[in-house]
């Protein structure tokens, strides 16, 4: 894979090299919910609606079971970034050969975990008997490629990091052709239901891990990966667990939130909860654009504290803050007016278009009020705070939330009132993220000029 100039971080026009490094990353991220995309789109047209409610029910329990170990992997986009910005080769080797190991043992421990626990936690979820096994089935193959997918999001950080958005594209882009054609082949062709749909997930995961692992491997420069030597040093995964563990609780804690809320949705029964998947998959792609704007907030802000530049922290929240606004508005609205047209994708069925509308209304018409709170978030753990921004998450949304559902939501009880918790929980925590920014960047300010390090 031919080498990419990466996208210089420290100097140059801001908003020309953050377009760079950000649209590789959009596509990336819309790569990749194609994979979970295309499982439901193919067992909703040549399975059905049973089938599509198994396969749109186990996002949320995905993400709650591996985001732990994905916020390990920003600690590690945020130590390398940093250790780049100093420019210090040996420290950034040792975080990569840590990364790529944490990633390795996290895999292992994800497919044990989910492969022996995923029914329990389905029952947990008050998952419908009519959906359970299939669910569980479908989980059950899922979680065999985790430790390619922990491979990859591991990998594809240290490429972040460094300004290299593009190979990790190009991998990914990859595997998802051939995610698609597999999908086709046994589910169509061989019959195999929600099984062939998580086949074909689990084998294109370890193509694009392979794929990326080839290109750390031969990249010459400080990202190069000793995959014959790998080790953990005890500094650098010190510096990965500082902004990884906070990172990854409140991704915890977010899905858990979101799973107390998919725990709802089934209470409706299989034709909402098939609706609530297919536009939860929808605005999907639109989060993932959204969310491209945290990662690159929380790059950019990196390099340029690890550098000593401090100040240009302020310019790139802004440029992140405007484009995240102009893309979440743009595209969650666009997707709300043309709702039934993207519903029918996945299903024909007219009361499951009607109740995914009615979740596109509520949550992906104003989704760039998420967009703001996250990459406020980006911009905190970008400057080194990383206790805050948990904190404040767990607290303004995760906690609202479960608090709504446990008392609004039990006298309304409307599929409508379970929603509007989402945009009251992004503008309370968005609002003191603000807050808190300003708070840590005036403390690092204060603590510079105390020791005479002035940074511009």
């Amino acid at each position: 894979m031919r080498r990419k100039r990466p996208v210089d971080m420290l100097r140059g026009n801001l908003f020309i090299n953050i377009m760079r490094f950000v649209v590789p990353l959009i596509i990336s991220g819309i790569l990749q919910l194609l994979f979970n995309a295309i499982d439901m789109i193919v067992v909703g047209k040549f399975s059905g609606s049973t089938s599509m409610a198994a396969v749109s029910s186990t996002g949320s329990l995905i993400n709650l079971i591996t985001n732990l170990f994905i916020g390990l992997s920003v600690g590690s986009s945020v130590c390398i970034a940093r250790r780049i910005g100093k420019g210090n080769a040996e420290e950034v080797s040792k975080a990569v050969q840590t990364s790529i190991s944490i990633a390795f043992i996290s895999g292992i421990i994800l497919t044990v975990f989910g492969i022996a626990f995923s029914r329990k936690l389905l029952v947990l979820m008050k998952s419908p008997e009519d959906v359970i096994d299939l669910s569980t089935l479908y989980l059950r193959i899922y979680f065999t490629g985790m430790s390619a997918t922990m491979v990859y999001n591991f990998a594809s950080a240290v490429l972040r990091a460094k300004g290299d958005t593009k190979r990790p594209l190009i991998s990914l882009s990859i595997a998802g052709v051939l995610n698609a054609l597999l999908n086709l082949f046994f589910v169509v062709a061989a019959k195999m239901d929600v099984a062939g749909v998580a086949l074909a997930s689990s084998i294109s995961s370890y193509v694009s891990a392979i794929l990326v692992l080839i290109v750390l491997v031969s990249d010459p420069g400080m990202t190069q990966l000793d995959i014959r030597h790998l080790y953990i040093d005890k500094e650098a995964l010190k510096d990965i667990a500082i902004v990884g563990v906070p990172a990854g609780i409140q991704g915890t804690v977010f899905s858990l939130s979101n799973v107390a809320i998919q725990s709802s949705v089934n209470s409706f029964g299989g034709t909402i909860m098939a609706g609530n998947g297919a536009a939860s998959s929808i605005e999907g792609f639109v989060y993932n654009a959204m969310n491209a704007f945290y990662q690159t907030c929380l790059t950019f802000t990196s390099q340029n504290v690890g550098a000593g530049q401090l100040k240009r922290s302020g310019k790139i929240l802004s440029v992140c803050t405007f484009l995240v606004i102009a893309t979440g508005f743009l595209l969650g609205y666009g997707v709300y007016q043309n709702g039934e047209y993207f519903l029918r994708i996945y299903s024909d069925d007219p009361e499951v278009i009607a109740a995914g509308m009615i979740r596109l209304y509520y949550v992906c018409r104003i989704y760039y009020l998420c967009g703001i709170m996250d990459v406020f978030v980006g911009s905190l753990r970008g400057m080194g705070s990383s206790i805050l921004p948990m904190v404040v998450s767990l607290l303004g949304a995760c906690v609202f939330r479960l608090v709504w559902i446990a008392s609004y939501f039990q006298v309304h009880h409307d599929i409508r009132s379970l929603y509007i918790s989402y945009p009251y929980s992004w503008i309370l925590t968005a609002s003191v993220h603000f807050l808190t920014i300003l708070f840590v960047y005036l403390k690092l300010r204060r603590k510079e000029k105390k020791s005479g390090q002035f940074i511009g």
